[in-house]
């Protein structure tokens, strides 16, 4: 009879990592930039999508899209929100490799009454516990910290331009035809360069179902193009969320989604949501001396209005012809 006496698999080594900026911002302003994930997107440039699955008053669990490395990645954190002590604390359930496991911390102290340290914190293991591994994740955390904290940094201290750089707006077309058929439309992005004339471009990869990631050329009104490149996030047949990885040069961000809704009296009110921050800076610069970020404002709201109504009328034709 024989015996197994091996030594049972070391655990897989935990790394450790900091990254930190002064920002000259309340430290209370700062916090609730970190808490409110719904924003995100908007504010920190990996970010691509985050939705709620679970949330009261001090924690929350979230689906994070975003890209790493070059990579589109997504994953489940649980976050503990705790005011009193201008922390967030989070901790990756579900992880994608190379990452075995994730957590870490968002540490802010006040220096003054205007101003403050943030610290973000990472513990992780890497698959494997491999050196590549441990490596891509390094380098992803180095680029995606920094790219978090400068983005808190520039929201925070312009805290109060805000409200007039940033804004929302819907274009909603009913469709006398099916959900699936406007779905189909909307979702085959590939064959828009055949389906819409404002489309001069557009390369599309889905390695992943679900996860789309593009690049488009778009005729606006006053007859220039525009590259722009995204990722999209499809959830069923009724909705399309994307951000713009690359954005014109007048916004800082720009993100939107697709809604494919029933109604009572039949057929489906399809809406495209647009939600942009000006680049305050480059106003002048792309429409002329004495511009402003309300001049900006119309130009940018204009011009998407325009696209996203046209693509809704191609689709409304689309599926309308379909149902016969």
């Amino acid at each position: 009879m024989s015996v197994d006496v091996s030594a049972p698999a070391a655990a897989p080594q935990e790394h450790r990592t900091l990254h930190s900026a002064a920002i000259q911002a309340p430290a209370e302003v700062v916090y609730d930039i970190i808490a409110d994930v719904t924003r995100w997107p908007q504010f920190f440039a990996p970010n691509v999508h985050v939705e709620h699955l679970e949330r009261d008053d001090t924690s929350e669990r979230i689906h994070i899209w975003a890209t790493a490395n070059g990579e589109v990645k997504h994953w489940i954190s649980r976050r503990e929100l705790d005011r009193a002590s201008l922390s967030v604390a989070f901790r990756q359930e579900v992880s994608q490799p190379p990452v075995a496991s994730m957590g870490g911390k968002w540490v802010i102290t006040p220096t003054s009454p205007a101003g403050c340290l943030l610290e973000l914190y990472h513990d992780f293991t890497a698959v494997d516990g491999t050196a590549e591994g441990e490596e891509w994740i390094r380098a992803a955390l180095d680029r995606n910290s920094a790219a978090e904290l400068d983005g808190i940094k520039r929201i925070a201290e312009l805290a109060d331009q805000l409200g007039e750089s940033m804004f929302t707006f819907d274009d909603t077309v009913h469709i006398d035809g099916a959900g699936k058929d406007v779905f189909d439309f909307l979702n085959r992005a590939d064959l828009w360069p055949e389906r819409l004339p404002h489309v001069a471009r557009l390369e599309l990869a889905e390695e992943t179902p679900g996860l789309q990631v593009m690049a488009m050329d778009t005729r606006t009104a006053d007859g220039s193009t525009h590259t722009t490149e995204s990722v999209r996030v499809v959830f069923g047949e009724d909705r399309i969320v994307y951000k713009q990885t690359t954005v014109p040069a007048l916004m800082t961000a720009h993100t939107g989604r697709w809604t494919i809704v029933p109604t009572e009296r039949g057929g489906v009110d399809v809406t495209s949501r647009h939600t942009v921050i000006i680049k305050a800076e480059a106003v002048e610069k792309v429409l002329g001396e004495g511009k402003t970020v309300v001049d900006a404002r119309a130009y940018i709201h204009r011009a998407l209005s325009t696209n996203s109504t046209n693509t809704l009328k191609h689709a409304r034709a689309y599926a309308e012809a379909r149902r016969g």
